[in-house]
């Protein structure tokens, strides 16, 4: 996997070195458009209203207020501060059972970036005794995100989190109607969920329209119905900055200093300090990283959602095989349905 992004954890006074990958990934057949006629790849040019083909390098963004636009330069986010932070900074730690999953967007690694990876090591121990999700702000592509830790497997996973104010309420006049279930309906459907009840297990569960549709494509390359095409993309090289963070200094020190603050209720100021990018109040388990591809390739933000679970229990992460081409068709699986979950109120984001 490639790394998309390098920072630290704020963990109290403790600072955990981290890199960042994307945890998800799609496996949908990927295709491009053509002209009927001759076949020739559809391209886009990128044209101004004036009719001026524009290079990406001269693109800027913009707001508009429906009367005038504002633009905005690289060099103006980059005076943002929450731009310039690098560093992923724990808020507080909530019970698994209070995160709405609806509140769920994009999964992360976080792999330890540090030639000790204690400090790692005893945050996610720490997350898995406790069954709590540890709520966290970062900045990701010139955004500020909320987020949570939770623990997968050996690895602490970011799961980004959706704002309060993000999270539409469902009110719909339909509901508000009075419907009586009577107790044999209600029996006879607890009965049917019953007869179909499992253990969830994702391999179980297949994409057939993706393997018809490269069945389909494979079929139509072994009958010569196929044109001559060069090739269009060409492969990402890896990120070769393999820099390790330093040796941890005093953890049990850092810790003790951070439960101290805590109680002294001081841990306001030591936020605001860390935000506005100071690192000379927090001891570090390695020295922070300051490096990093902020843009480097992640989502078309894409939102695959990851089942939560509390810390200790993990969901299988499946990576689709490859399919050769089979002549018999897959047999259909009946989907699978799930009670919505229950939605806790949201917070709203603070102005």
């Amino acid at each position: 996997m490639r790394s998309i992004w390098k920072g630290s954890i704020a963990f109290g006074l403790v600072n955990v070195p981290i890199k960042v990958y994307a945890a998800t990934e799609t496996h949908d057949v990927s295709l491009h458009q053509v002209h009927d006629e001759d076949k020739g790849r559809i391209r886009y040019k990128r044209v101004c209203e004036f009719g001026h083909e524009v290079e990406y390098a001269d693109i800027q963004r913009a707001y508009d207020d429906g009367e005038k636009t504002v633009v905005l330069t690289a060099d103006d986010f980059g005076q943002l501060p929450e731009e310039q932070s690098h560093e992923i900074e724990v808020l507080e730690f909530v019970p698994v059972d209070q995160v709405d999953p609806m509140m769920f967007e994009k999964s992360y690694y976080l792999e330890p970036d540090s030639r000790s990876p204690k400090a790692y090591v005893l945050l996610r121990e720490t997350l898995a005794k406790t069954d709590r999700l540890a709520i966290v702000q970062f900045t990701l592509r010139q955004k500020t995100r909320l987020g949570v830790l939770r623990v997968n497997d050996d690895v602490i996973l970011l799961q980004g989190l959706l704002w309060g104010d993000e999270v539409r309420a469902a009110d719909f006049s339909s509901l508000d109607k009075s419907v009586k279930v009577s107790a044999n309906e209600l029996k006879m459907s607890s009965s049917l969920v019953e007869s179909m009840s499992a253990d969830f297990d994702p391999d179980r569960y297949t994409d057939s329209y993706q393997e018809e549709l490269q069945q389909l494509i494979d079929a139509k390359l072994e009958a010569g119905d196929d044109v001559d095409t060069a090739e269009t993309f060409g492969e990402r090289s890896e990120d070769e900055d393999a820099d390790e963070g330093g040796d941890v200094i005093d953890l049990m020190a850092a810790l003790r200093a951070s439960v101290d603050k805590k109680r002294s209720g001081s841990s306001g100021s030591s936020r605001s300090s860390s935000r506005s990018g100071g690192s000379g109040s927090r001891s570090s388990s390695g020295s922070r990283s300051s490096s990093g591809s902020a843009g480097a390739d992640d989502d078309g933000d894409a939102t695959t959602e990851t089942k939560q679970a509390p810390a200790r229990k993990t969901a299988a992460t499946k990576t689709p095989a490859k399919k050769s081409p089979a002549k018999k068709t897959p047999a259909k699986k009946p989907a699978a349905e799930g009670a919505p979950a229950k939605k806790a109120p949201a917070k709203k984001r603070a102005s």
